[in-house]
């Protein structure tokens, strides 16, 4: 729980989008995790002098409020379930918020903590509800190769679901990234819009790092969200349009004898291991994975 070299770099590069981080509440209270030294390294490269760094972290101090006051915050809130880091806000995400909360921040930031509260769908919602109209939330969130590490990893459809419209809020930006300062940032694709899954199998941690804006204010999950291409799927004569495909391309392995199918199968597995280690995205579409450089 905490901002990485990677994410602290992509929230400076929020804050050039716009962000306005003057009321800022984080869901724990963070810390900057990571080799003091690299971050040093860094900021004095985007150009800070020791001083100012020394402002934002020190050695005995690796809590993130410096480094939220310098991207602006007035004020700067933490909730937790326990007093234990001492968090402004004692409160277990896994019930409902207390409405005084409602709209009471410009920007709510997730980082590695929604994973682990069990009850996502209310944790969410009480994140979703605490950003003030025309406010941010900031998720950064474990989406591959987590397994183990807490209750969830999430994909991007779920995330493109939940900040929808219906719930009052848009996707401004979703990259993709992995847990080391050089690491490359792809933009990811909404399943809804290219219309299909936006998917790929690597052998990485890897990262979302997603804004979403409060564009109105409106019931959240009054509409329960659905996965985009079985609320989006096509029908005709009570069959499945995929299905149809699907059937007639079976069809054609009549042709095919059975050893060569096995043969083309094998060759196909074996292509798609080797191009999953290769490459950070792995097998993934590199239409929906777009490497961006800031």
């Amino acid at each position: 729980m905490g901002f990485n070299i990677k994410t602290t770099e992509l929230l400076i590069q929020s804050k050039k989008l716009g962000i306005d981080f003057s009321k800022v509440v984080t869901i724990g209270r963070q810390q900057m995790n990571g080799s003091f030294i690299q971050f040093e390294e860094f900021f004095k490269k985007i150009g800070l002098r020791a001083d100012e760094f020394y402002k934002i972290l020190t050695r005995e101090n690796r809590y993130s409020e410096g480094f939220l006051r310098w991207l602006g915050a007035d004020r700067i809130d933490s909730i937790d379930a326990s007093s234990y880091e001492s968090a402004t806000i004692i409160h277990d995400m896994n019930l409902p918020i207390d409405t005084s909360l409602y709209q009471s921040h410009s920007v709510v930031i997730d980082s590695g903590s929604l994973e682990h509260i069990f009850n996502f769908p209310q944790a969410i919602q009480n994140c979703m509800e605490m950003v003030e109209l025309g406010g941010h939330m900031i998720g950064v969130t474990p989406s591959n190769n987590f397994l183990g590490h807490g209750f969830y990893q999430f994909s991007p459809e779920l995330i493109y679901r939940v900040f929808s419209p219906e719930n009052g809020f848009q996707i401004k930006k979703m990259w993709l990234f992995f847990p080391y300062h050089e690491s490359p940032v792809y933009e990811v694709s909404d399943p809804a819009q290219v219309q299909d899954r936006v998917k790929f199998k690597n052998s990485e941690e890897t990262f979302l790092f997603y804004i979403a804006e409060r564009q109105s204010v409106k019931r959240i999950f009054e509409k329960i969200p659905q996965q985009s291409d079985y609320e989006n799927i096509l029908w005709e004569d009570g069959e499945d349009q995929k299905e149809k495909k699907k059937k007639k391309k079976s069809g054609l392995k009549i042709f095919i004898p059975d050893f060569l199918i096995l043969k083309l199968l094998n060759l196909r597995k074996t292509y798609l291991n080797f191009k999953s280690k290769r490459s950070p995205i792995g097998n993934g579409n590199p239409k929906y994975f777009k490497r961006v450089k800031f």
